[in-house]
């Protein structure tokens, strides 16, 4: 298991989507800045409030063509209430894999119950990583008002 660099391909992987069916994660950024945010789960706080950051920044987001996918190990039913409360309005899936999201990604699993700690990834429009953020915790993430100012400066720079 070892970790995504900066300019790493972001591997292949498809979820079942609360709304979305099944989407290819690198399929549905291509061509945009991406943004991949694997969440604990849908009784995370800290998980809640960035999701919810997320969604609440769309305008901005939209503007600088950056789009985001989310997943956590949740079945559906505890994704779908998650997108309904808090208004996602991105694709998120569920009942991911966590060892093999890990094998592919090198975000840290939890042992007992197994799910995937936050980890969150920027994409250039190839599907390259800009930036990777891994946390073997509750606390450290990616936020909203960072990505946008991260994407404003690498188009700035292009």
């Amino acid at each position: 298991m070892s970790r995504l660099n900066n300019g790493d391909a972001f591997p292949p992987l498809t979820l079942d989507t609360v709304a979305d069916g099944t989407v290819s994660v690198v399929q549905y950024l291509a061509g945009h800045y991406g943004v991949i945010l694997m969440y604990r789960g849908s009784w995370c706080p800290y998980c809640n409030a960035q999701l919810s950051a997320f969604a609440r920044a769309k305008e901005k987001l939209d503007e600088l063509g950056i789009r985001v996918v989310a997943m956590s190990v949740d079945d559906k039913i505890d994704a779908s209430a998650l997108v309904e409360k808090h208004r996602l309005n991105f694709p998120v899936g569920y009942r991911v894999d966590a060892d093999r999201v890990a094998a592919a990604t090198g975000a840290y699993v939890n042992d007992s119950p197994r799910y995937q700690q936050s980890t969150g990834f920027v994409l250039d429009p190839d599907g390259r990583v800009v930036t990777a953020v891994y946390s073997s915790g509750a606390i450290g993430r990616l936020v909203a008002e960072d990505v946008i100012g991260l994407v404003r400066y690498v188009k700035s720079k292009a």
